[in-house]
Parts: structure tokens; C-alpha cells; sequence
């Protein structure tokens, strides 16, 4: 039997070599060079019996049928609400997040009430465990639909005979690392491998019109395992985050190709599997402490949704030869910024102090609107002064010590009122949104970080 021919390819660039090296010389990334296997002609013509996408002549663009696609609901809001609707038939989602973090969890309930409409059924394949302890997973969330079919397979031709067989409307794989395909000569989980199984997926989806989930490992730096080409693959990729000592989750998308990959959607992991959060403004703030230095809430806005954050800061003297800056949550580049103008702007000497900063409840929080708040609670710590917990500030921070206005603000006052807030500051931008306070509400819009401090503190 002839051996195989094995190529070298970059996973950070796609530069191909003949050898491997250590470093790819077109990116100069170091241990980006992996082997591959190449896919004969014979077996690629094979990928024709996993379902073809449509064929046809070229047509204008106005003969195109344009008609709204028939979503289907999962039955959990908050996932509908990540893939922009619901779940669109033929799509092909890649669900990726650390180890234990709640996919499994998460496509398990999915699949339970995806099945549940008379008619529609769901496949579960699982790759990594046998079918008893999937069904005690399965029992651990209350699953209990007739149309929900469960098989433990790896080779990917045998679960197209089953998928042939059942005629499933969903199709979920957990995980698509674990799978092969007898067409390429290498081990599950190899760069060839997982780019030939997911291209024939993404063809059993589209010519049967099947949607479906796959479940894809992570490497170290948190990026979905494998060549770069899955995520430009599939239509949709979500990651799960969240922190190990917190009970909330957020599942993000970032790329949606029906929908817009700004929104989120807030879990909370329980011994009975996950359960959706419709308000994590108030849980997020459910453990605040009123009366610390360096503790505000600032409004952030994910999507169509606002959300209020507590942000914290410590700010302490340095009792070494150089000043720590810490971010958890926030931008760490965002963070010294902002120390810079304080100091050139406000007049705060904090080049001799330890900085710590934290964004509660293990979000991650990239939206300039955060700086105010940040400004307010590094301050704040610094003279050692508590802010009123009825505050709430939101707006972006210039160089200059400009604050400039920001987007929705509306959506993010109305949220500081619903949760009994008192008081907003507002980038002085946003006057439209001061027009018409609401009853009980204070609205002072500021210029600059030094107007800020004066009103403030």
C-alpha cells in the first residue's frame, strides 16, 4: 500500500512547506507548522454521498427566492436570542468553550426541547462517551421527548447511515474532534481529519437541510482546536465563557451569518443543568458592597440588551521598585490609558501605586461606555472616598480628558431606573437623552474627567 502524501501546513496563516520547521516563514509564528494528509481525488469525488448543495445555472438577483427562512424555536430564549432568532434549518453551528464550562450541558437541553414538537427529531452523537452515561446526563436535566435519538459513534460514514435512516431535523455532534472519516489516513483530531469531517457535515447539512450542532475543544489561549478554515466553515460560531468559581455563564457569538453577533446570552450552571438568566443586571449586582472606595456601576450594552456592572478598583502604594497594573474583566491597555489621564488631566499622583482592577462577576467588558465608570472607581479608591450606591455612570474617555458620547443611552438610563438607581452621569454628548428624565431619576451629563471628579467626589 503506497504511503500517504503528507504536506506541512501553518495553522496561523496557511503557508504550506515541503519539511517541517520550527517556525512558519511567512507569519514567524513559532509551532504553527503541523503535518497533513492529503485527501486522494477518489476519496474527495466520495463527499458527493454526503448531500451536494444546490446546483444550478447563474440567475439575477431579483430571481432569487428571497423569502424569510422558518426559524425554529430551541426553547431556550436565551440561546434564540445568541443565534438571532432561532435555529435556521441546514445551518451548521460550532459551540466552543473551555473544558466543563456547560456545552454539553447546554446542546443536551437543546436537543430535549428541539424534540418535543410532534414530527421534529433530534440525533445525538457522541463521540466521547458511551450511551449510559450520556442518559444520565440526559436524566440530570429533565430530558424526556420521544423524538430524541441517541447513538455513540466516531466514524463519520456510519452516523450518514443513521442520519440517512432517521431522517432527524437536528443533528447534534459533541464533538466533532472525536470524529473520523475512512477516507483520510490519519488519527481523529488531526488538522486533515477535521477539516475533511467538518466540509462533509457542512454538505449533509445543506443537501438535507438538517441543522447542526457541533461541538469543538479549545486549545490553551481559548481558540477553537484545529486549523483556522472550521470557524470559515460553518455559518455560526458561539463561545461559552465564564469563570470556574462563578455560577454565571454568557454564550457569545462571533460570527453569525443570520444574525448579528452582538448579542449574548446569560446562564447560570445548577445542579439540574442550565438555567436561563432574563435579568443579569441584578444578579450580576446581587452580592455589591454600598459602602467600598473604588466600587461603581457602570451600564454597558451587549447587543440590544443593557446591562449594569459593578467595576471595582484598588488602588494601593506600591511597596516595590515597580508600580503592578492588573486588569480582570477590563482591557489592560484600556486601564493604563486611562491611569495616564487621570494623571495628566486630573492631577492624581498614581505612578507610585499598586493598581487592581475588576470587573464583577467574571464578565469581560471590552466597551469604551466603561471608561467613565473606570475613571470614577480608580479615583474613588485612590483618595479613599466612597461613591453613593444609587450611581451609575456610563461614557467614553479622550486622551484629552473628553468625555464623548456613546450609543443607546437611553436603553442604558432606562435600566439604571428599572433597578432602582438614582442618579446617572452621562457623557454631556448624550443631552437628548436629559430632555425628559424619568420620575425619580437625577441625569448630570459631564464634559471632561475633571468635571466628573468635582461633581463626584
Amino acid at each position: 500500500m503506497a504511503k500517504p502524501k503528507t504536506t506541512f501546513t501553518c495553522q496561523s496563516c496557511g503557508n504550506r512547506t515541503p519539511k517541517w520547521m520550527g517556525r512558519c516563514g511567512a507569519c514567524n509564528e513559532w509551532g504553527t507548522i503541523v503535518e497533513e494528509v492529503a485527501v486522494s481525488a477518489t476519496a474527495a469525488g466520495g463527499r458527493a454521498a454526503f448531500g451536494a448543495l444546490q446546483a444550478g445555472r447563474p440567475q439575477r438577483l431579483h430571481e432569487v427566492d428571497g423569502g424569510a427562512v422558518a426559524r425554529a424555536s430551541t426553547g431556550i430564549l436565551e440561546l434564540d436570542r445568541v443565534l438571532g432568532g432561532g435555529l435556521v434549518p441546514g445551518s451548521l453551528v460550532l459551540v466552543g468553550g473551555d473544558p466543563g464550562i456547560g456545552k454539553s450541558t447546554l446542546l443536551l437541553q437543546a436537543s430535549d426541547r428541539l424534540a418535543r414538537p410532534k414530527g421534529r427529531s433530534v440525533l445525538y452523537v457522541t463521540g466521547e462517551e458511551s450511551p449510559q452515561q450520556t442518559r444520565m446526563r440526559f436524566d440530570r436535566v429533565g430530558a424526556k421527548s420521544e423524538g430524541l435519538w441517541l447513538v455513540a459513534e466516531t466514524c463519520l460514514e456510519r452516523i450518514d447511515a443513521f442520519v440517512r435512516e432517521l431522517k432527524p431535523s437536528v443533528l447534534v455532534v459533541d464533538s466533532v474532534q472525536t470524529l473520523y472519516t475512512e477516507a483520510v489516513e490519519s488519527a481523529p483530531g488531526s488538522v486533515t481529519q477535521l477539516r475533511e469531517v467538518t466540509a462533509r457535515l457542512m454538505q449533509l447539512a445543506k443537501g438535507h437541510n438538517i441543522a447542526t450542532f457541533l461541538v469543538g475543544h479549545v486549545t490553551k489561549d481559548g481558540a477553537i482546536a484545529g486549523p483556522r478554515v472550521l470557524e470559515h466553515m460553518v455559518d455560526t460560531v458561539l463561545y461559552f465563557e465564564g469563570q470556574r468559581g462563578h455560577a454565571f455563564r454568557l454564550l457569545r457569538a462571533v460570527k453569525n451569518r443570520f444574525g448579528s453577533t452582538n448579542e449574548i446570552g446569560a446562564f447560570e450552571m445548577r445542579g439540574d443543568g442550565l438555567a436561563e438568566v432574563h435579568n443579569p443586571s441584578a444578579l450580576f449586582l446581587a452580592e455589591r458592597a454600598t459602602n467600598t472606595a473604588g466600587s461603581v456601576v457602570t451600564a454597558s450594552f451587549e447587543g440590544t440588551r443593557p446591562l449594569l456592572v459593578e467595576v471595582q478598583a484598588l488602588v494601593a502604594p506600591t511597596r516595590y521598585g515597580t508600580a503592578r497594573r492588573t486588569a480582570i474583566g477590563a482591557d489592560a491597555g484600556r486601564v493604563a490609558l486611562l491611569l495616564a489621564v487621570l494623571e495628566k488631566k486630573a492631577g492624581l499622583d498614581l505612578a507610585g501605586a499598586d493598581v487592581y482592577v475588576n470587573i464583577a462577576g467574571g464578565l469581560r467588558m471590552d466597551e469604551p461606555a466603561a471608561d467613565l465608570a473606570l475613571v470614577a472607581s480608580l479615583a474613588s479608591s485612590h483618595v479613599d472616598r466612597t461613591i453613593d450606591a444609587h450611581t451609575v455612570l456610563f461614557g467614553e474617555v479622550g486622551l484629552g480628558g473628553e468625555v464623548r458620547a456613546v450609543v443607546a443611552a437611553e436603553a442604558r438610563i432606562a435600566e439604571a431606573r428599572q433597578l432602582g438607581f438614582t442618579r446617572v452621569f452621562l457623557p454631556a454628548g448624550n443631552r437628548d437623552a436629559t430632555a425628559n428624565p424619568p420620575p425619580g431619576l437625577e441625569l448630570i451629563p459631564v464634559a471632561t474627567t475633571s468635571e466628573l471628579l468635582d461633581k463626584l467626589l
